[in-house]
């Protein structure tokens, strides 16, 4: 009997940095971790290719990314939803 597992994919919330590749975006994920030892914050980011198939997200928005299977050679991520959009002056 097939039992049907419910997988937690990894979600992280990020701001595209580039849109210059086609149906790829860079999202920067930026962390507050404490030092292991000395237990000051540190702030580290992590740049990201993700898969955004409609080509939709421009630099500067704040999105949510998911994992996902190997889309490329170093693709693994999928833009999931547009959580903001910078204003415009």
């Amino acid at each position: 009997m097939a039992t049907a597992h419910k997988i937690h994919k990894r979600r992280m919330i990020g701001v595209v940095t580039s849109d210059k590749m086609n149906k790829t975006r860079v999202v920067t994920v930026e962390r507050r971790l404490a030092h292991k030892k000395y237990g000051k914050y540190m702030s580290s980011r992590t740049k990201y290719k993700a898969h955004d198939e409609k080509n939709e997200f421009k630099a500067g928005d704040k999105v949510q990314i998911v994992e996902s299977r190997p889309l490329s050679r170093d693709k693994r991520w999928r833009v999931e939803k547009l959580i903001e959009r910078p204003q415009e002056a």
